[in-house]
């Protein structure tokens, strides 16, 4: 058995040809595929212009304003939607004639949508207990009838309490 001489004088050369061509065609798949991404907070909002008689115009259905005042213990004492008072008298609430009154509101306009149109502000006294708030609101809002919702006055909002 004749033992090969384990000797190698061949010497390893690296090709760097084709490592370059590599790296230019992962550099140029890098560049190609890249998404520039808008920073973050940059919207292209366009704003409307500022009106210059907004303050002097009025809206179309003014804001209804139901005024409740309070007696020494917290209960009610007198509600008024705008002008009319609601007394209670004749065996009704006066929540019930409230609800009699915008009814004949929103019917009066006439119209789809009508009821969407009108806003309520409450103007509840500060000792007021807040049970004839949510009766207000109850009252304004709609009622069932035959088992489906007739909405009268969505938008509802309480005016700043003051002691």
């Amino acid at each position: 058995m004749k033992i090969r001489n384990t000797k190698h004088d061949d010497k390893i050369e690296l090709q760097m040809t084709p490592m370059i061509d590599i790296v230019f065609q992962l550099l140029v798949f890098f560049i190609m595929t890249f998404k520039i991404v808008t920073p973050e907070g940059d919207f292209n909002v366009r704003m409307p212009p500022p009106a210059t008689d907004v303050s002097q115009r009025e809206p179309e259905t003014p804001t209804l304003v139901l005024k409740m005042t309070a007696d020494a213990n917290g209960n009610l004492a007198s509600m008024k939607l705008g002008d009319v008072p609601f007394t209670g008298a004749s065996g009704v609430t006066p929540f019930d004639e409230l609800r009699s009154h915008i009814i004949s509101l929103v019917n009066d306009e006439g119209g789809p949508g009508t009821a969407s149109e009108r806003e309520v502000e409450l103007e509840s006294d500060f000792d007021l207990k807040y049970q004839y708030d949510i009766d207000a609101i109850t009252a304004i809002s709609g009622y069932i009838k035959n088992g489906k919702k007739v909405e009268l006055i969505k938008k509802i909002r309480f005016a700043p309490t003051q002691e």
